[in-house]
């Protein structure tokens, strides 16, 4: 698929992994629309890379629906990626004995909705612009949308129940949710990134010495990820017609360790 010239809405795009793929996006021609619920570092980003900002909290159907409809008048929008996602770290039961103390279910319920429900939000919503758009090929291809899970979704550690739940789901919806979307042309994939360096392990001596325990579990090559090197599959994945369905494991080999 050929995204010179298209409009690409990148949620969670003001840092890290949408940052990195609102750039790469950009460098292919794309017409990026940053959406983050991050003005300073979203207009930071959209200002860097010739886009605009679209101020969004996937929680917010009415923020994703502005965002959606801001894209069109861009353009054709042609593609989707969903970065944004929060973490969370809970045991499911306190050491207490307590019932108080087991994992909060408010907690819970954010994390599924933030990374599970958001993502389909969004789906739903660009995926409807996307089948008002003439195609782009005798294929019938209109658009192409790339969600993000995580290594967690299959080897979650301890305390990661709420946050490996929220990407599993993700991984789950990825091949009923492109059967449904071919129907008007439209490609869905899923990239499962392993650890990844982003400003989400913080800056300093402490975080590098986190970030070095964490490569224990990578295979080769021994270290962490690149921002740059997840969004050259995102965007991959955006413009290779044949790949559909798939759920790809960008991480080195590694396989976590329950702690």
């Amino acid at each position: 698929m050929d995204i010179s010239g298209a409009v690409a809405m990148v949620t969670g795009g003001a840092s890290g992994l949408g940052a990195a793929t609102a750039r790469l996006l950009t460098a292919r021609g794309a017409r990026v629309v940053v959406a983050d619920r991050d003005d300073a570092k979203g207009e930071a980003v959209a200002k860097e890379v010739g886009g605009v900002f679209a101020h969004v909290d996937v929680t917010s159907t009415a923020d994703i629906v502005a965002a959606t409809e801001l894209a069109r008048t861009l353009g054709p929008v042609r593609a989707l990626v969903n970065c944004a996602g929060i973490g969370w770290a809970a045991r499911t039961i306190g050491k207490d004995g307590s019932y108080d103390s087991a994992h909060s279910l408010d907690a819970f319920r954010k994390v599924i909705e933030v990374n599970t429900i958001g993502t389909f939000d969004c789906i739903r919503i660009v995926a409807t612009a996307m089948s008002a758009t003439e195609p782009l090929s005798a294929d019938g291809e209109r658009g192409a949308i790339v969600n993000t899970a995580s290594l967690a979704a299959f080897d979650g550690q301890i305390g990661q129940a709420a946050y490996s739940a929220s990407k599993g789901g993700v991984v789950g919806m990825t091949l009923p949710v492109a059967r449904d979307l071919s129907v008007i042309g439209v490609r869905v994939n899923c990239v499962a990134p392993g650890l990844i360096d982003t400003p989400i392990y913080g800056e300093g001596p402490g975080s590098e010495a986190f970030k070095d325990k964490l490569k224990r579990d990578v295979l080769f090559p021994h270290r962490l990820g690149t921002t740059d090197e997840f969004a050259s599959l995102a965007v991959e994945l955006l413009t290779n017609s044949y790949l559909n369905a798939e759920v790809i494991r960008v991480d080195a080999g590694a396989r976590l360790q329950p702690r």
